[in-house]
């Protein structure tokens, strides 16, 4: 099999002949395997292989990106010759260009991060024998009426960057995962809930029995659901759905959003935008976590940094690109796929932790709302406007008592955030680390 380096090497051999300045190249190759069951049986089964190629190349100040799965050399040959042809017409753009040799990572082993798990691809019928255990243990609960659906799968990556500047590097990776979704109740009474556990070894997966009897006693627990009454109360988002807020806030400062002049934080650089005390870290070299990686899309070195430090924002999400328009060093923060040319995303986030549980927030909430589902969203750009579907549980006097479901949470994100508590629950394999958090006077639309 051709190898990925060779791939990217004939593809910026072909842009160069074909009268590209620069240029830089993207290939991944990879496997999936997935397996569902349903009443003990095998519903479906699929499994994917292939390889896929991404070129950019940049004319003077123009660039344009092409992709393809066809890897033939007449393919690779064309696909240059179409891009440089459509960068000419393009429009100029100053802040285009690969970066310098002086700039690009020169620790490029990901091996230390552990991103792969190196043990046999698993066998299709070992996968659906998780799935099956899944869907037993969660039927074996007397309150659910059936299961909706058992999953169990695995991916492996390899991808490799190489760039015109001198970059050439690579990695792999791998992950298993394994879900339930339960349903209790029927007709117009049921109510689903599910787990999961996705991870890159496994060895570390939890067990599917397990898996199987939290789905069901979580869609148990919601049988009989209601709407809440409509009002102003504090709200605890669960450790499930909490980073949600963290992503709209990570959206916010993303430098492709500033360099827009949008974002409801434009302006609130070097402004308090959390609680004093908290600060949001994003550690791309956390060991086996999705997002980790050491060097980014643009073939800059990753690093530790505080997004938000004790509640201050201290600066942007950039790639190369958005940087140059913003005046700023990119953040090693460039990602990309095989057709579009590198944006900016962060890796891994760990939101600070705090010492009450997740019981003890509710018990000095006293009155509100226990979100552990969401649906849908409404969020203004611009403003931070917020509104989302949710159900969860009724809390009173700091007890959980009735489920809830069709009511609707809003209020603005910059004041949310500087209003939320977290707790000590976020699991730790996550690549986003944020535990539940305890919101105070949010508006709930309900009956």
């Amino acid at each position: 099999m051709t190898q990925l380096s060779d791939l990217t090497q004939a593809l910026m051999d072909a842009a160069r002949k074909a009268g590209a300045d620069a240029s830089d190249a993207l290939a991944i190759d990879g496997t999936s395997i997935s397996i569902d069951v349903r009443g003990g049986a095998l519903e479906h089964a699929e499994r994917a292989e292939g390889v896929e190629v991404g070129l950019r190349v940049l004319v003077g100040q123009r660039q344009a990106c092409v992709s393809s799965s066809d890897t033939k050399p007449d393919t690779l040959r064309q696909m240059a010759e179409r891009a440089v042809a459509m960068a000419r017409i393009a429009p100029e753009d100053p802040n285009v260009g690969l970066a310098d040799a002086s700039q690009l990572a020169t620790d490029t082993d990901t091996a230390a991060l552990e991103l792969f798990d190196a043990s046999a691809e698993p066998d299709p019928a070992a996968l659906q024998a998780d799935a099956v255990r899944a869907e037993a243990a969660a039927l074996e609960n007397k309150g659910i009426s059936q299961v909706q659906q058992a999953s169990a799968g695995y991916s492996r990556r390899r991808i490799h960057l190489a760039a015109s500047n001198g970059f050439s590097a690579g990695y792999t990776r791998s992950d298993r995962g394994l879900s339930c979704v339960a349903i209790s109740g029927t007709g117009t009474d049921m109510e689903r809930d599910y787990d999961y556990d996705s991870r890159i070894f496994q060895t570390d997966l939890r067990d599917a029995a397990e898996i199987g009897q939290q789905a069901a006693a979580r869609a148990v627990a919601r049988a009989g659901a209601n709407r809440p009454k409509t009002g102003a109360y504090p709200v605890v988002f669960d450790e499930r759905i909490s980073s949600s807020l963290i992503s709209h806030l990570v959206q916010a400062v993303s430098g492709a959003t500033i360099a827009r002049g949008s974002g409801w934080l434009r302006d609130a650089l070097g402004e308090q935008v959390l609680p004093k005390g908290l600060s949001l870290i994003e550690e791309p070299h956390r060991k086996r976590a999705f997002s980790s990686k050491l060097f980014d899309a643009e073939g800059l070195p990753t690093a530790r940094r505080a997004i938000i430090d004790d509640g201050v924002l201290t600066g942007w999400t950039l790639d190369l690109a958005n940087g140059r328009k913003l005046g700023m060093p990119s953040t090693g923060n460039a990602a990309r796929g095989t057709a579009a040319p590198p944006m900016p995303s962060v890796t891994n986030l760990t939101l600070t932790q705090g010492s009450a549980t997740r019981d003890d927030l509710l018990r000095d909430m006293g009155t509100g709302l226990l979100i552990t589902s969401m649906i849908g969203a409404t969020i203004n750009p611009n403003t931070g406007d917020y509104s989302r579907g949710a159900s969860g549980f009724w809390v009173e006097n700091g007890e959980i008592t009735t489920p809830v479901n069709e009511c609707t949470v809003a209020g603005n994100l910059r004041d949310m955030l500087l209003r939320m508590t977290p707790a000590n629950d976020a699991r730790p394999h996550l690549s986003h680390i944020v535990p539940s958090i305890l919101v105070e006077g949010l508006t709930l639309a309900g009956e």
